[in-house]
């Protein structure tokens, strides 16, 4: 039981430092880039550059599955381009800064890009794609009420340290969680067991860790210890990628959030293109 507190406690200070210090600098970067002007300019931009420009701010405005959800409806009275906005939608949970930082630390630099090139690129491909066949018929009408734009204030670290206290609130339990099943793996799980039920040979596990980690809602945060603890321990990396990419994606409650704007046939593409989003990125993985 020592061996797995120590592991636990270092885990989860670990994960927190990143987080609070990730949290500040992100925080000091959105004062320097105003996001309202970033969405003019996805306005008034071709299709192509548009798109980067949504990844840049979902990049910039980390959320979960959910929490994305009010920032569609208000970018789509806004008008924003419908692709532009599905790009929004499938890149804002997958880029977190401070996960994709994490990540970095835990799980290596040279995983960590390719991540971000992955779902970077099959986010622009997928949301475009969807647009070109005219999903947009798709869109219910939808009157967002009592929200707002942020709009983009000078640095303040009392105000950044705020946000800190806000977003611990909700995803420090998610740290923890996976510290401790990241700890729990590593001190309880044999390393031949996953090695031979999880290992590379399992190609087959790519599509299937995608499907599970649709209905799971597994934060990031959680998955990271998890991941890295899961690979030592001999998993397929390109099993965790996918799993990790559809956990995060997509949700079960995102999903009922959904069907509140768009219609049956959209809500089934989009959990289409986060499976075909998962899996490619975890075969991507898998042969490398």
């Amino acid at each position: 039981m020592v061996p797995f507190l120590k592991d636990f406690l270092a885990i989860a200070a670990e994960l927190t430092f990143l987080f609070v210090a990730i949290t500040i600098l992100i925080s000091f970067l959105q004062s320097l880039i105003p996001l309202e002007k970033v969405e003019k300019k996805i306005k008034s931009t071709n299709k192509l550059f548009a798109s980067f420009l949504a990844v840049f701010f979902a990049f910039l405005t980390p959320f979960c599955s959910c929490s994305t959800i009010p920032i569609v409806v208000h970018l789509l009275k806004n008008k924003i381009p419908f692709g532009i906005v599905m790009v929004f939608l499938f890149a804002s949970p997958v880029l977190d800064p401070t996960i994709l930082t994490i990540m970095g630390v835990m799980l290596g630099w040279k995983v960590t890009i390719l991540y971000t090139l992955l779902t970077s690129l099959l986010t622009i491909i997928i949301g475009l794609v969807i647009e070109a066949l005219g999903f947009e018929r798709y869109v219910k009408q939808v009157v967002m009420k009592n929200f707002a734009s942020k709009a983009s204030e000078s640095f303040s670290f009392h105000r950044a340290w705020r946000e800190v206290l806000t977003l611990m609130r909700d995803v420090f339990p998610y740290l923890l969680i996976g510290a401790g099943i990241g700890a729990g793996i590593h001190n309880f799980v044999p390393t031949e067991w996953i090695s031979e039920f999880l290992g590379d040979e399992k190609w087959w596990l790519v599509p299937v860790a995608a499907v599970i980690g649709i209905p799971l809602y597994i934060r990031l945060s959680s998955m990271i210890p998890i991941s890295q603890i899961l690979v030592m321990k001999g998993m397929a990396l390109g099993s965790v990628m996918a799993l990790l990419i559809s956990s995060a994606g997509a949700s079960l409650p995102e999903v009922v959030m959904l069907k509140s704007i768009f219609k049956k046939e959209l809500v089934m593409t989009f959990l289409v293109s986060i499976f075909t989003m998962a899996s490619t990125s975890g075969f991507i993985f898998y042969l490398i």
